[in-house]
């Protein structure tokens, strides 16, 4: 996901974090100046869902304003399947239950 914050703010005239942290303690949202840099700055690993709907609010915006799916990362990410002999795909794995063998009974 790519993180879009400033730009988002900066579309509604919002220009600098301090500016972004005060909009965000008068709706309720308390953060440290250390967080809203991080998130002004960087994509921010972790987002809670209470942050994310105040951040929408006050940009009135919507989370996918905010948060862009890349999903060419994800695909970069897949590992590449080996490639068999003459083209051909590999055989699937196949599972096979194991009948005669049942499962151990849950503790009383």
């Amino acid at each position: 996901m790519k993180w879009n914050l400033r730009l988002t703010a900066a579309e509604r005239g919002i220009w600098k974090s301090a500016q972004m942290r005060r909009m965000l303690a008068e709706a309720g949202l308390e953060i440290s100046a250390g967080k809203m840099s991080s998130w002004w700055a960087t994509s921010p690993p972790v987002i809670r869902l209470e942050e994310l709907d105040v951040l929408c609010a006050v940009l009135e915006c919507v989370p996918g304003d905010l948060l862009i799916p890349e999903p060419e990362k994800v695909a970069a990410r897949r590992p590449a399947q080996a490639e068999a002999v003459g083209g051909e795909q590999p055989a699937a794995t196949v599972v096979t239950p194991r009948f005669g063998k049942p499962r151990s009974q849950p503790p009383l």
